[in-house]
């Protein structure tokens, strides 16, 4: 499949904010220690609001570990963190995460993890021993894969639509894309 195209459809296994039947899905391939997906977070949030029903967001990791070396951890604690506590307690932690993701050295280490699993209202010891065990290493790596096979190389990533975005990913760049994706979808 051509790089400028989704290389797995989104479905079930994903993890998905907003109605699935919306005109416009936004797929972000993102590293959960990358300054620009911690830039992009906040961005991609106002955008949620502003469109409402017509906006799918999906988050997929893809965790650049040969730079950020806490990613791949972080990316396994919202996996266990949807086990134990459903999507609720994923979203809560990826939202966590990236609203501390610069608050230090520590931020994204193992008891920082820890630490916001908790707030999370997730039993951040039991998050911890799942990482220990890995028992989320092969998730976070099917997602990774799905992006390898997409073309993705860096983060963040995104697809509107199953379309690769090679635009900006300032606010208003990502807002008039995806108005054009959701009035497209209305003209068929």
């Amino acid at each position: 499949m051509s790089d400028e195209q989704l290389s797995t459809p989104v479905g079930a296994r994903d993890h998905s904010q907003g109605d699935p039947n919306a005109p416009v899905t936004l797929v972000e391939y993102g590293d959960y220690e990358c300054p620009d997906c911690g830039q992009v977070h906040p961005i991609i949030q106002r955008l949620q609001q502003r469109m409402g029903k017509r906006l799918r967001f999906v988050f997929r990791n893809f965790p650049l570990t040969h730079t950020h070396p806490h990613a791949q951890h972080a990316a396994e604690a919202t996996e266990s963190a949807r086990a134990r506590g459903g999507p609720a307690a994923y979203w809560a932690l990826h939202d966590l995460i990236f609203e501390h993701q610069q608050d230090g050295p520590t931020a994204l280490s193992d008891a920082g993890l820890e630490r916001m699993a908790s707030m999370a209202v997730v039993d951040g010891r039991a998050v911890l021993e799942d990482i220990d065990a890995h028992l989320f290493q092969a998730r976070v790596r099917e997602d990774h894969m799905s992006g390898v096979r997409s073309g993705v190389r860096a983060t963040p990533t995104f697809f509107i639509n199953g379309k690769r975005y090679a635009g900006r990913w300032d606010e208003a760049s990502l807002a008039d894309a995806l108005q054009a994706a959701a009035h497209a979808g209305a003209a068929t």
